[in-house]
């Protein structure tokens, strides 16, 4: 499988930088980008002054011995030459004298480099007149700047547009690639991409700009931060197959290396490949990494940034971990001013690989969590030892807090199934499963991906293996009980669905992404189903359902490439 899409993040409208920066690697750049990789300039420097000396040797090389025209004569490479043509020239059947041909005098060829006497005229008398411009913008014959203002209004983003950030792996290669979406037009088109260095997992996105080594953080200047007012910003973070978390800007294209990373030690253990159990036949299950407090040891498989205290971010690692960065502290180990910049707390409230992990949005300082332990937990990271938590009976694929009220979350699992939890009825302790507030059979395969809306109160989305996504209506009850109905599901075409999102500013609007390496956008306000089903929740939060046009593709936005194949079902395997 690998070609496909792990993970999608939308960016809502008006925190994009209008005219994006372009990445410039000066030396300010080059020093921080040293410290952030753990790689000492002078080294790096002495490896190119190495690298210069060995190629000036070989190019003595061609000069001397093994020169391929150190054995020719020279007195008779014109009687070695010969006319290549197939013919040979006609020429005039009359006899030419031989004095004629034998006398050049008249060209004066002995004088021919002597210095010509200056003249009055000439073809390139009028050189001193010649026109010198400083620079293309001022010379009228270079009409390269006119390109230039082509291309910025290309890269234009205007405050009405979303982008979505896409985790992408294809041919073995990984990238971000980000996307522009215009609603108004319904155009979704790709704006730039960002090179990773190994297999993306998960994406956050956050407005804080992180501290980077040598970089003031608040800079509006910084061409790798990028662009900045009253310190916000656009940045995703990326957790990998990689230990470390990398943080880029979305403000900045072309952009060779990220704005900061967290979690890269000097002596990554990490990196260090562990054998499987003690080296005999009967024992195949792998050995575990020795945690570190300090960073990850392994995958970074969930992500998540607190909007209320926006310099934190929680992650979620196959290591066993959750642990906690503060975004504001310098990334390197041994930061300046003697500040450690790893991470500021690890909990260890898990068995097994944590899947993922997400704040609580009116509690601040609040984590849930789950594992592939099968279980959820969640804490206040002030005090991890008075949380709470449930056994879910599979592992956890995705979890979401509902943002319509605190103590409620849901959880995704292996097995198909969706559960609601209320927090306040969970036990501290798991010796016995507890029951959840109700049950969904949601999808034939693991439940890949879940996300809540945010704009309209118990509308959920669903993706699953079985390639399908699915909404859900959540109704109360006089009773207290909860309905689930499923108001539209679709096949988009993506394969296995790894994401789905709701748009942040329009509530009908979702994205989805999975093993066909493919990006759709639907707009499931054009199913009439859709419109009955929350047309009540629309008015009640104040939202005005668009009539739109109905079209070929039912509401499924997506990409328009000449050489489309997505008929086909490579990545399904």
């Amino acid at each position: 499988m690998s070609n496909l899409i792990s993970a999608v993040a939308w960016v809502r409208r008006g925190v994009s930088a209008q005219h994006p920066a372009k990445y410039v690697l000066d030396d300010q750049e080059l020093e921080r980008v040293s410290a952030l990789a753990r790689i000492e300039l002078e080294d790096a420097r002495d490896e190119l002054q190495r690298a210069h000396l060995a190629a000036q040797s070989m190019g003595k090389g061609a000069e001397g011995d093994e020169a391929d025209d150190n054995n020719v004569d020279d007195d008779d490479d014109e009687a070695n030459w010969v006319d290549e043509d197939d013919e040979p020239m006609d020429v005039d059947s009359g006899a030419i004298p031989k004095a004629k041909t034998d006398d050049l005098s008249e060209y004066k060829l002995d004088d021919y480099d002597d210095d010509a006497p200056a003249t009055g005229g000439g073809p390139f008398t009028n050189i001193k007149g010649l026109t010198y411009y400083k620079n293309n913008e001022e010379d009228p014959y270079i009409t390269l700047k006119d390109e230039d203002e082509d291309e910025r209004e290309e890269l234009e983003i205007l405050p009405t547009d979303n982008l979505l950030v896409v985790a992408k792996t294809e041919d073995d290669i990984s990238q971000l690639e980000v996307y522009v979406y215009d609603e108004s037009q319904e155009n979704l088109y790709a704006h730039h991409d960002l090179m990773l260095p190994n297999f993306p997992l998960c994406l956050e996105w956050l407005d804080f700009p992180p501290a980077s080594s040598s970089t003031s953080p608040t800079s509006s200047t910084n061409s790798t931060l990028g662009p900045t007012t009253n310190g916000l910003g656009n940045y995703i973070a990326v957790g990998t197959l990689d230990p470390e978390i990398e943080i880029w800007s979305l403000d900045v294209i072309e952009a060779m290396y990220p704005a900061s990373i967290l979690g890269r030690p000097d002596v990554s253990k990490a990196h260090v490949p562990v054998p499987s159990g003690t080296g005999k036949k009967k024992k195949k299950k792998a050995k575990h990494r020795q945690v570190e407090t300090a960073y990850h040891v392994d995958a970074v498989l969930g992500l998540s940034w607190n909007k209320k205290q926006r310099n934190l971010l929680a992650s979620a690692s196959a290591d066993r971990t959750v642990k906690l960065w503060d975004l504001s502290r310098d990334p390197t180990l041994n930061g300046a001013e003697g500040q450690s910049g790893g991470a500021i707390r690890s909990f260890d409230v898990h068995k097994d690989k944590v899947q993922a992990v997400q704040w609580n949005t009116q509690d601040p300082t609040v984590l849930l969590t789950g594992s592939y332990d099968r279980t959820v937990r969640t804490f206040d990271s002030r005090a991890p030892t008075t949380g709470v938590g449930a056994i879910v009976g599979s592992d956890v694929e995705a979890l979401r807090w509902d943002p319509w009220e605190s103590y409620g979350f849901y959880v995704s699992l292996e097995n198909g199934l969706v559960l609601n939890f209320d927090v306040r009825t969970l036990p501290s302790n798991l010796d016995q499963p507890s029951p959840s507030r109700f049950t969904l059979q949601a999808h034939d395969g693991a439940v890949s991906s879940i996300d809540v809306n945010p704009h309209l109160k118990g509308c959920i989305v669903t993706g699953g293996s079985d390639k399908l996504v699915k909404v859900w209506n959540i109704t109360e009850e006089e009773n207290g009980k909860r309905s689930v109905s499923l108001v539209t599901s679709r096949d988009l075409g993506v394969g296995k669905v790894f994401s789905t999102a709701f748009s942040p500013d329009d509530p009908l609007t979702i994205a989805a992404a999975g093993s066909k390496a493919k990006l759709q956008i639907w707009d499931v306000g054009a199913n009439f189903g859709v419109r009955k089903a929350f047309g009540a929740k629309l008015r009640e939060a104040g939202r005005t359902l668009k009539e739109k046009e109905a079209h070929e593709g039912g509401g499924v936005i997506g990409v328009v490439e000449d050489d489309d194949d997505s008929e086909g079902d490579d990545g399904d395997d």
